[in-house]
């Protein structure tokens, strides 16, 4: 009489493991001849022995998390204004370096951009070079503004420490000495 294999590997299953019941003992109970039963156990064991368990078969190299663009977008709208140590907690939770983060942000605004009609791409640009002049000015701007800040300083201490103002004269505003009779040259 053919069994299915559905049948023979339960009867397997019932033989071998945990609550294990003897091929003679299972014969008794499911009318099927004890040979035939330990015949089974036997192909089921040769089986094994050709598979490697699976703690020995070698594991797929594990790569970077595969991230999808829903993921990709969670993320970035998280990261969305936060700084220090607020991004780094966020960066350790998601198993994030902060480069892949950064290059995420210039592919969404590069998508963003693409997606723009061509007028709006050129007047893009145009605004971002304005920008760029208007942040190198500031700069500029800055720096004059300490230089000038220093200068004031020094200026300040010369007149405090160098040239005291003799008793009962008063200093000119706009950086003249009048013991001097002319104006400090810094």
């Amino acid at each position: 009489m053919p069994y299915t294999d559905g049948f023979k590997s339960e009867m397997v299953k019932r033989m071998v493991g945990p609550g294990a019941v003897s091929a003679a003992a299972l014969a008794r109970q499911v009318g099927v001849s004890q040979p035939t039963l330990s015949q089974w156990l036997q192909e089921a064991n040769k089986l094994a022995a050709m598979t490697p368990p699976p703690e020995e078969k070698p594991a797929a190299p594990s790569g970077p998390k595969k991230w999808t663009p829903e993921e990709k977008l969670r993320v970035l709208v998280a990261a969305q204004g936060l700084a220090g140590g607020e991004l780094g907690a966020l960066l350790r939770r998601e198993g994030l370096h902060e480069e892949k983060l950064k290059e995420w942000q210039q592919a969404l605004a590069g998508a963003a951009t693409e997606a723009l009609p061509a007028k709006e791409r050129r007047r893009l640009a145009a605004a971002e070079k304005r920008v760029k002049e208007l942040e190198r000015e500031l700069h500029r701007k800055e720096g004059a503004l300490a230089e000038t800040a220093a200068l004031l300083v020094l200026e300040k201490i010369l007149r405090q420490q160098i040239w005291p103002v003799p008793a009962g004269v008063v200093p000119l505003r706009g950086g003249t000495t009048p013991w001097l009779g002319r104006r400090l040259a810094l």
